[in-house]
């Protein structure tokens, strides 16, 4: 089991206005801040737009002490400060993670809250509905604006085009492996590996690759060897080498040269809102704290998988029982195919599924062993001849898993959380893979909206477990978005 690395970037300061190395890259950087910006005032512009004609439509408001030709860009004004004062365009902030999201909200709502004070003290006399109207509009379009400029973003860095950071990796072999593994694991995220720098002892005197990434220096010479590759950050991951005081120095070094430094901890697998960094006598502590799998969120959980669970089987209804007539129309045997599965503590429960099977497959599967496409225990294989026609089409677009909503409502099951496995994986679970069953099985998961059935076994695993230590109502609300995207685009269906 491969762990996941954490990155923790550190800004090096600048102390001169020389040129940086990665000049590319920063230019790119630049660029699509700028388009964010541009992006930002054209939706500030239409929220005012709409709010106007809203409150006052074709008419000129009569009364007022202000003149809304000078209020409104004003209001595009301040709103675009104050997304810079919360660093909304901050290339930490940016392209990934849900803080970019957080931070443009809370500029909105800071910014209403202080026109709102501002106008009951000193009775400026603009309306109130069309200031209303202007935040709750500019809100809603900048979130789905940086959506949309996000999206873009990652399918341009997925194709090795656009905006990324130009990252040379320092450490250990291993572990520089390893960080290069999980970089490349999500190329989006915006970390481009182009050059390694291994221990003095390691060096050989040829020219060395790991894997496909060049080996560029030792730790003695870290800056020059980024300048040479054109890196703008650097990341350091362990290594029993590179002390305390060595680190401090490669920090000095970088001063003034544009070069990030970023930091990179092998802790296996923890997200950020249970990592805590408190300053210790000098020495910045990072503080882990235990995953939760009990308490008021998991009550609350619960809750909104049931209420979630009664609205969606409401209202397709009617699409279920087209589906069921067209299983029956197709091929013989029922309507549903209720399969054991195990859930939380071990325990075992029916999962309700559309049968998109002949019926007897189960027993065809003795045949087809050997055709196995995944490499862990579950059998996976693209073109199963098992599979019904009717079959193919609900699997594509995962229709068939519907009938789960009778499991979460019945509490075996919840909305996101680990794909619920046979007993007979389970019974072949090790320590580590048994806790998957800490929490309740999923309809949808990281393993759905990261590829499904193109994922590895220990992909899957991996996903499943960072899940399980990390779970959030903030990051089933993700999941459960993302999912309509991968049902869309049908990657791993099959």
């Amino acid at each position: 089991m491969t762990s996941a690395t954490l990155l923790t970037p550190t800004r090096t300061p600048s102390r001169s206005a020389e040129a940086p190395t990665g000049a590319v890259a920063r230019t790119d950087e630049r660029s699509y801040v700028r388009a964010l910006v541009v992006l930002d005032a054209t939706v500030l512009s239409v929220a005012l737009l709409v709010g106007y004609l809203a409150r006052f439509g074709d008419e000129q408001p009569g009364g007022s002490k202000v003149s809304y030709v000078l209020v409104a860009p004003g209001l595009v004004l301040a709103w675009l400060l104050a997304l810079k004062a919360l660093r909304c365009y901050d290339d930490r902030v940016i392209g990934y993670g849900a803080d970019e999201y957080r931070r443009v909200s809370m500029s909105g709502l800071r910014l209403a809250a202080a026109i709102a004070i501002a106008d009951y003290v000193i009775e400026v006399g603009v309306s109130r509905t069309f200031l209303g109207i202007f935040f709750a509009v500019g809100m809603v379009g900048l979130e789905v604006a940086r959506f949309a400029a996000r999206k873009q973003l990652h399918r341009a860095r997925s194709r090795g085009v656009g905006w990324s950071r130009k990252v040379l990796v320092v450490g250990d072999t291993a572990h520089v492996l390893e960080l290069v593994q999980t970089l490349r694991r999500e190329p989006y995220a915006g970390y481009q590996v182009v050059g390694a720098c291994i221990p003095d002892a390691l060096l050989a005197p040829v020219a060395q690759r790991l894997g496909d990434v060049p080996v560029v220096g030792s730790f003695r010479g870290i800056p020059e060897a980024a300048t040479a590759i054109g890196a703008d950050t650097v990341a350091v991951t362990a290594s029993g080498e590179l002390t305390a005081a060595r680190l401090r120095r490669l920090g000095w070094q970088l001063e003034g040269t544009g070069i990030d430094l970023v930091l990179a901890p092998a802790l296996t697998d923890v997200a950020g809102p249970r990592i805590h960094t408190r300053p210790v006598a000098g020495l910045p502590l990072i503080h882990v704290e235990a995953p939760e799998f009990r308490g008021t969120r998991k009550l609350v959980k619960a809750l909104v998988d049931r209420s979630i669970a009664v609205i969606v089987l409401t209202v397709l209804m009617p699409m279920l029982v087209v589906i069921a007539l067209a299983i029956r129309l197709d091929s013989r045997g029922p309507v549903f195919f209720r399969q054991t599965r195990v859930g939380q503590g071990g325990r075992e429960f029916g999962v309700w599924k559309f049968r998109t099977m002949v019926v007897n497959a189960d027993a065809l599967l003795a045949e087809l062993a050997a055709r196995n496409e995944t490499d862990g225990l579950m059998f996976k294989m693209r073109d199963d001849p098992r599979v019904t026609r009717v079959g193919r089409t609900l699997r594509k677009w995962s229709l068939d898993e519907l009938p789960q909503l009778i499991n979460v409502l019945l509490g075996q099951m919840s909305l996101v959380g680990p794909r619920p496995p046979l007993p007979s994986e389970v019974a072949r679970y090790d320590g580590d893979v048994a806790r998957r069953l800490l929490v309740k099985p999923g309809m949808t998961g990281l393993w759905q909206v990261s590829g499904r059935s193109d994922l590895s076994w220990e992909d899957g695993i991996r996903l499943d477990l960072y899940y399980v230590e990390n779970w959030s109502l903030a990051v089933d609300l993700t999941i459960f978005w993302k999912t309509f995207g991968a049902v869309i685009n049908g990657r791993g269906a099959y």
